[in-house]
């Protein structure tokens, strides 16, 4: 699933391509996408208008429009937006179409089905996509260890699965959870209650900063962006534990071990990330 920095990837790649563009057309393949209005009303409500910017908060990318109508978007596991000439064949499992007043088309393709698009009027309340449920984004001023403690630090959840709660931290998921952690130092299955404050002033320092990091790796032109068809990040080669299981800990040399925390798999070095038997400094 698209975290975070990807989602902010599609952002900074799409923004400036589309800025200023009219929606001439709009083509539905798949009803079940379009989840609130209807097809026919989210179709017939934006068609002619104009784009005036892209906003993300969380997972969620938001197409603001001229007259401030929102089109917000969520990718879920498989979702890919790509900006191509009208003339390209169209992809498989391509499911909504944006024909553009610059003859390219904004196309939505999920082999899944589970991404989701809502349209609202200025002013209406959002109480359908979830996106007002999202806590404090990673980089918000107020996002401190004091925000961190106050909300998990009486939980007996495991810190891994309180990472990947979007009510508490908006667009963290399970890659960039266990970058977190092992880079924080702490074991992901260490109960929220048990870190110290210390730990939750490492948390509170690493998150911003190890998604600013993976925004900068995935930095990618439009060209290598549609060259990959918006699969590629370009953020592999720099991930130190997620998705290596079995190797070498790049800080100690441990083996990177695996297990899952409520139904999701988390890697983490047994060295550098302390257990439930050492408690924490």
């Amino acid at each position: 699933m698209p975290e975070l920095p990807e989602v902010e990837t599609i952002k900074r790649v799409m923004e400036p391509r589309i800025q200023g563009l009219t929606i001439e057309k709009v083509l539905v393949r798949h009803l079940k996408v379009i989840a609130y209005p209807s097809s026919d009303e989210f179709c017939g409500r934006i068609t002619g208008q104009t784009i005036e910017h892209l906003e993300r908060r969380g997972k969620f990318l938001t197409v603001v429009l001229a007259d401030h109508e929102r089109i917000v978007l969520h990718l879920r596991m498989t979702g890919c937006l790509l900006l191509v000439p009208a003339k390209l064949p169209e992809e498989k499992h391509t499911h909504v179409v944006f024909r553009l007043s610059d003859g390219s088309e904004l196309r939505f393709s999920d082999m899944r089905r589970f991404g989701r698009f809502w349209l609202f009027q200025d002013q209406e309340n959002d109480t359908y996509s979830g996106i007002g449920k999202l806590g404090l984004e990673p980089f918000d001023p107020d996002f401190s260890a004091g925000y961190l403690e106050a909300r998990l630090g009486k939980r007996k959840k495991a810190i891994k699965s309180c990472l990947l709660e979007q009510e508490t931290i908006a667009g963290i998921g399970n890659i960039y959870s266990d970058e977190i952690l092992f880079t924080a130092g702490i074991h992901p299955l260490r109960p929220a209650g048990s870190l110290e404050h210390q730990e939750w002033e490492r948390l509170a320092a690493v998150i911003p900063e190890r998604l600013s990091y993976f925004i900068e790796k995935n930095k990618v032109t439009l060209e290598e962006y549609l060259e990959s068809k918006g699969q590629d990040y370009r953020n592999t080669p720099f991930l130190q534990v997620y998705g290596h299981e079995g190797e070498c800990c790049p800080i100690c040399g441990s083996k990177l071990c695996r297990m899952v925390i409520s139904g999701r798999s988390s890697v983490y070095c047994p060295g550098c990330q302390r257990g439930l038997e050492q408690g924490s400094n």
